[in-house]
C-alpha cells in the first residue's frame, strides 16, 4: 500500500468511520441507544482522567443519522442481501460497516462521493471482518448506490414528466381561454 494511500485510510473521516462502527457495534451488544453512546463518550471525554477520546463531529453525525434512519438503512442492506443470508444472520460488526456505509450512500451522498462511500466500508469490512466481509460489503454497497442511482433518475424523470405536462396543461387552458375571447 502506498504512503499516500496509507495515509489517507487513517485520515479524520477513515477514523471517524471506524469509530462510528465501534459505537454501532457497542449499541448493538449493550441494547441501548447508540446516540446515548455519543453522548457518554462526550461527557467521559471532558474529565482528562477517564482517557476518553473526545467524539469526532463526524462520528456523531454517522452515529446519529444511523440511529435515526435504521429501518430504511437496514431494509436497503437487507434488499442487497443473496437469498441465502438475512441482516440478521449477518456478524454483527459487518452489520456496522454496512449500516454506516448505507448512511453515507443514502442520507449524506451530497457531501461523500458514491465511491468514498464504498471504498471505506470496504476498508472497514477488510479491518474488522472476516476474509469473506469485503466481498459481500462490496456487493451490497454496491447495489445500494445502483438502486439510489435509478431512484434519483426515476424521480428527476417524473419531475420532467409532470413539469412538461404542467405546460401542456397551461397551454391549453390559455388556448382555450383565448378561444373564448375571441
Amino acid at each position: 500500500m502506498s504512503e499516500e494511500k496509507n495515509h489517507h485510510r487513517h485520515g479524520a473521516r477513515f477514523r471517524a468511520r471506524r469509530r462510528a462502527v465501534d459505537m454501532l457495534f457497542e449499541a448493538e451488544f449493550r441494547d441501548i441507544d447508540p446516540v446515548e453512546i455519543v453522548e457518554d463518550r462526550r461527557e467521559l471525554s471532558r474529565d482528562e482522567a477517564n482517557q476518553v477520546a473526545p467524539v469526532n463531529d463526524y462520528t456523531a453525525q454517522i452515529v446519529g443519522g444511523v440511529a435515526e434512519n435504521l429501518d430504511g438503512i437496514d431494509g436497503a442492506i437487507a434488499g442487497h442481501l443473496s437469498s441465502e443470508w438475512t441482516l440478521d444472520r449477518l456478524p454483527a460488526v459487518d452489520r456496522a460497516v454496512l449500516r454506516v456505509s448505507a448512511w453515507e450512500l443514502l442520507h449524506n451522498h451530497d457531501e461523500i462521493p458514491e465511491k468514498v462511500a464504498v471504498d471505506e466500508g470496504i476498508g472497514l469490512a477488510k479491518e474488522y471482518g472476516h476474509d469473506k466481509a469485503p466481498g459481500y460489503v462490496h456487493a451490497v454497497l454496491d447495489g445500494i448506490s445502483r438502486s439510489r442511482r435509478i431512484a434519483e433518475k426515476e424521480a428527476a424523470d417524473a419531475a420532467a414528466l409532470s413539469e412538461t405536462t404542467d405546460e401542456l396543461i397551461a397551454g391549453i387552458v390559455g388556448d382555450d381561454a383565448q378561444d373564448a375571447q375571441d
